[in-house]
C-alpha cells in the first residue's frame, strides 16, 4: 500500500507492505527510514488542520493517531490515502534528477523536433475586457493581508462573480479556502465539501468563479520579478483547471509612495494562452531547486524564445495585462470570513444580524460570508440555492427561513 504524507514540504509517499497488520508507530518507523524525519519529532494526523498548527500546543490537539498501537486499519487508510505531518526540525528535501542536453551535434528526435514548433512570444490582447472589484470585498481582502498578516506571509482566494459577453470581468466576492501561507510559498488545502456550498451560493446568485487572487509578501517586493516561477505554476494550474478563457490571476502587494510611505496596490492579468498551453502538456519543471532564479520558469525540454533555444523562460512572457476597475456589487462584506485566524461561530451570526435589525431581512444576510455559515446547517442542494436566490432577486425571504436562522441565532 502506498499513503501520502504531506508535510511543510510537500506531498511525499510512503510505501506500507503489510497495511492491515501496521500500527501508528510503525508507520512513523517507515516515515523515519524513508523520509528521513526522526521517530520522536514527528506528529501525524488524517486532519489537514495539523499544518496550520503554528504552536506545540495548537499541534498537541490532533490526537487521532496519537495512540502508537491504533492498527492503520482503524483509520480508514487505503492505497493513496493522504496523512498530514508535522515535524520539528530541518531536513534537506532530494529535487528530481536534471540531464542538460543541448541539440547541437547530435540526431534530431520527434521531441526536439516539437519543441522548435513550441514558439514562446508575448500575448497582447487578453480575452478578458476589464476586471472590476467590488470595493467592498476589496478591501476587506486587502485589510486583512495589511493590518493582520502586515504582508509577512502571504494569502490567497478564489474570485466569483459575472463575466459579460463582451469579456468584462466582475468580481463580487472572494472566497478564502484553508491554506497555509509562507514569505514565498501558498498552498491550499481545498476543500471539497466547502467548495460545493460555495458553488451552490454562487449558483443561487448568478455567479461563478472568474478567477484567482494572491498577496505578494514584503520580502518579495525587494526581488527582480512580476510573478515568481512558482506563482506562475498556480496561476496556470488554477487557470486551466476553470476553462474558462476569461479567467483572471489578481496580485496584491505593498508599492513604496512618492511620499516614502508604502500603498496597497493591486494588479490584475491573465495567463497567456501559450503558458496555459505548456502547462496543461506538462512542459513546466514543477519541482522547483532551491536556488532557482523566481523570474525564470524552467521547462523540462528546450522552447524557442526569440531566435533561442532554452529551457529558462522570463515568467513576464506569460503575463497579459488587464485592466482594474471597480464597482458597488450587491453583496455586502462584514460578515467574519472563513478560514482565518478566529473560527467563524453562530455568535458572528447574531452579532451580525442585531446590527442590521433596521434592514429588511433580505439585506441582512446579502453576505457570501454569512451564507457560507449557513450552510453548514443548512442543505446545500435545496435551502442555501434558494437563499441565494432570494438575495440575487432582493425577494422576500420566506417566514420559515428567516425564523430558523433567527433560532441559530439565538441558540448560540
Amino acid at each position: 500500500m502506498m499513503l501520502r504524507v504531506r508535510s511543510r514540504d510537500g506531498l511525499e509517499r510512503v510505501t506500507v507492505d503489510n497495511p492491515q497488520q501496521t500500527t501508528v508507530s510503525q508507520l512513523k518507523a517507515l516515515i523515519q527510514t524513508q523520509l528521513r524525519i526522526p521517530f520522536q519529532n514527528q506528529t501525524i494526523s488524517t486532519n489537514q488542520n495539523l499544518l496550520l498548527a503554528k504552536t506545540h500546543d495548537d499541534i498537541s490537539r490532533f490526537t487521532d493517531m496519537a495512540n502508537p498501537n491504533t492498527p492503520l486499519s482503524a483509520l480508514n487508510l487505503s492505497h493513496g490515502s493522504i496523512v498530514y505531518l508535522a515535524y520539528d526540525g530541518e531536513r534537506t528535501v532530494a529535487g528530481p534528477t536534471f540531464h542538460p542536453a543541448g541539440s547541437f551535434g547530435r540526431k534530431m528526435t520527434m521531441d526536439d523536433l516539437i519543441a522548435k514548433q513550441m514558439k514562446v512570444t508575448r500575448q497582447e490582447n487578453p480575452h478578458c475586457e476589464l476586471v472590476s472589484f467590488d470595493r467592498d470585498c476589496a478591501n476587506a481582502f486587502q485589510h486583512y493581508v495589511n493590518d493582520t498578516l502586515a504582508f509577512a506571509v502571504k494569502r490567497g482566494g478564489f474570485m466569483y462573480g459575472t463575466v459579460s459577453e463582451e469579456g468584462k470581468v466582475e468580481v463580487d466576492f472572494i472566497y478564502e479556502p484553508p491554506q497555509q501561507g509562507t514569505e514565498a510559498n501558498l498552498v491550499f488545502f481545498r476543500d471539497p465539501d466547502e467548495e460545493k456550498s460555495v458553488e451552490a451560493i454562487a449558483m443561487g446568485l448568478g455567479m461563478r468563479r472568474v478567477g484567482f487572487i494572491f498577496t505578494q509578501t514584503v520580502s518579495q517586493d525587494k526581488k527582480d520579478f512580476t510573478l515568481s516561477n512558482r506563482e506562475v505554476l498556480q496561476a496556470s494550474e488554477f487557470h486551466a483547471e476553470s476553462g474558462l478563457k476569461e479567467w483572471v490571476t489578481a496580485m496584491v502587494k505593498l508599492e513604496v509612495n512618492e511620499d516614502g510611505g508604502a500603498d496597497v496596490h493591486f494588479e490584475a492579468f491573465q495567463m497567456s494562452d501559450m503558458c496555459i498551453r505548456l502547462f496543461k502538456e506538462g512542459w513546466f519543471e514543477t519541482e522547483i531547486e532551491e536556488g532557482h532564479d523566481p523570474k525564470l520558469s524552467k521547462m523540462k525540454k528546450d522552447v524557442v524564445v526569440g531566435v533561442k533555444d532554452t529551457r529558462e523562460v522570463d515568467n513576464d512572457f506569460f503575463l497579459v495585462v488587464v485592466k482594474i476597475f471597480d464597482h458597488q456589487g450587491p453583496l455586502s462584506s462584514s460578515f467574519p470570513i472563513e478560514n482565518r485566524n478566529t473560527p467563524v461561530t453562530l455568535k458572528a451570526l447574531k452579532n451580525h444580524l442585531d446590527r442590521a435589525k433596521s434592514l429588511p431581512f433580505v439585506k441582512r444576510i446579502s453576505d457570501f460570508h454569512l451564507m457560507l455559515l449557513l450552510a453548514r446547517f443548512l442543505d446545500v442542494a435545496a435551502d442555501i440555492p434558494a437563499l441565494a436566490e432570494c438575495v440575487h432577486t432582493d425577494s422576500p425571504i420566506p417566514e420559515g427561513y428567516q425564523l430558523l436562522i433567527e433560532s441559530m441565532a439565538n441558540a448560540s
